[in-house]
């Protein structure tokens, strides 16, 4: 991943998922599918899977809602994307 600047933080609003406890993919658990890793949306706090999982849930949302950046919800990770800018942040 590269890091750069990105001109999308403002859209930022949040900063953990909105729901506690154990975190999954909302598009696959309604589908009855499986996922690799989980993003999550800071703009509207949408989890979902990453590119490496068959659906690309993740992906597809910022295609769907144009919300820019998304932040690994795995353990021990703390990186976040943009979407737009093609940037690694913190």
């Amino acid at each position: 991943m590269s890091q750069g600047t990105c001109t999308h933080e403002g859209s930022i609003l949040l900063l953990e998922p909105a729901h506690t406890g154990k975190q999954v993919c909302e598009d696959c658990v309604k589908t009855g599918d499986t996922w690799v890793h989980l993003r999550m949306c800071m703009t509207c706090g949408h989890v979902g899977c990453c590119d490496s999982s068959k659906n690309r849930h993740a992906t597809r949302h910022f295609g769907e809602t144009g919300h820019p950046i998304v932040r690994s919800v795995e353990p021990g990770e703390a990186w976040r994307w943009c979407y737009v800018d093609r940037v690694t942040l913190g």
